[in-house]
């Protein structure tokens, strides 16, 4: 009866009465542990604990993937990512294989325009997004898709608290958050040695940086008295822009120009161009400057491009404070720096790349024009 009852019962498992079914692929999904993140944006997110397929969106939202050394959890990209010049974004140059993912969106600062069919057939874990609260929450309740908001804070600055804030959320959910901090320290370490070296030194007395890129491409009266590579060199009421306005970025006459004549001047090599179209129609005005007829004419490389360039801009500060103050830089190698700056940032050593592009970080022949 005994042996009844046991055969019984293996014919009753069997046949599958008393298995258990195996977890779809979909409930497996559905218990997966998640965290609670709070955006730059103030709002509550929900997430997976174990990321590991995202998308970026907005101005510099890949380029702190990028940082965190998360390319490879991409598997979406702007068609803005694929189509602008990538020598002006050197996370980008840094890492040509992003050009053959799906695009997600057409890309800008107003509108990034995203595609919400690609997203849901991408099914990102998460979506970063310099965006603002209503259009992440637009986007993330037609995809059902965790969306992040990051912020850089200031255009051009390198060290606000929202980029700061913004690696260490991301960081926590890509499960980066080392690097998160060593990218923070980072940054810290290069402005105490800039100040280190140059908070003593013989300031020159006036200087100017022009032709600077804001939210376009500008000649030689564009330019900024909160200009970050000069603020970390302790430069502040030596640059003659802040006589002008000390907050904003701001276009100066070309007669405050020759009224101040300042001793150095700084030109954006991306806007270098519009210089140079300038001067053939006014050469009279450029060669009434102190600074051209002294041959202190001096190169930097754009690094506002899409949000801000922050390898690109600790670059320019080495070059600036080797300018201005060359005895306390005499150490320094700028092409080895900008390289050891690019390899951290975007994994490569890419300065040859954007000096074949731009020219050298050097002064600019302004007898050859």
């Amino acid at each position: 009866m005994k042996r009844l009852l046991f055969f019984s019962l293996i014919l009753f498992c069997l046949f599958g009465f008393c298995c258990v079914q195996p977890e779809s692929k979909e409930s497996e999904k559905s218990l997966e542990e998640k965290i609670i993140i709070t955006d730059l944006a103030g709002r509550s997110v929900e997430v997976p604990k174990n990321v590991s397929k995202v998308v970026a969106i907005g101005p510099g939202a890949l380029r702190l993937v990028v940082y965190l050394q998360a390319v490879d959890k991409v598997v979406g990209v702007e068609n803005a990512e694929k189509a602008w010049e990538v020598y002006t974004r050197p996370y980008r140059l840094a890492n040509p294989q992003l050009s053959e993912l799906p695009t997600i969106g057409v890309g800008g600062t107003d509108d990034p325009q995203s595609n919400v069919e690609e997203l849901m057939k991408l099914k990102p874990d998460v979506i970063f997004a310099v965006v603002n609260a209503r259009y992440a929450d637009n986007l993330q309740e037609k995809t059902g898709i965790p969306v992040i908001v990051i912020d850089y804070g200031t255009l051009g600055n390198f060290r606000t608290t929202q980029l700061f804030e913004s690696l260490r959320v991301m960081g926590k959910v890509l499960g980066k958050e080392k690097r998160a901090e060593e990218v923070i320290n980072y940054i810290e370490d290069i402005v105490k040695d800039l100040n280190s070296r140059s908070k003593d030194a013989e300031k020159p007395a006036k200087v100017y940086v022009g032709a600077l890129g804001f939210k376009g491409q500008h000649g030689i009266t564009s330019t900024n008295c909160r200009f970050p590579p000069f603020e970390v060199n302790n430069i502040t009421s030596e640059n003659i822009a802040c006589k002008v306005n000390t907050t904003a970025h701001i276009f100066v006459d070309k007669e405050f120009l020759l009224r101040e004549q300042p001793e150095i001047i700084f030109l954006d090599l991306g806007n270098l161009r519009l210089v140079k179209e300038d001067y053939s129609k006014d050469k009279t005005f450029y060669q009434s400057l102190k600074a051209f007829k002294d041959g202190k004419v001096y190169g930097i490389y754009s690094f506002n491009f899409y949000n801000t360039n922050v390898e690109q801009a600790l670059v320019n500060s080495y070059w600036v404070g080797k300018v201005l103050y060359p005895e306390k830089f005499k150490d320094v190698d700028v092409k080895e720096k900008a390289n050891e700056i690019y390899r951290f940032f975007v994994g490569k050593a890419i300065y040859e790349q954007i000096s074949s592009r731009f020219g050298e970080l050097g002064s600019i022949d302004v007898s050859s024009w």
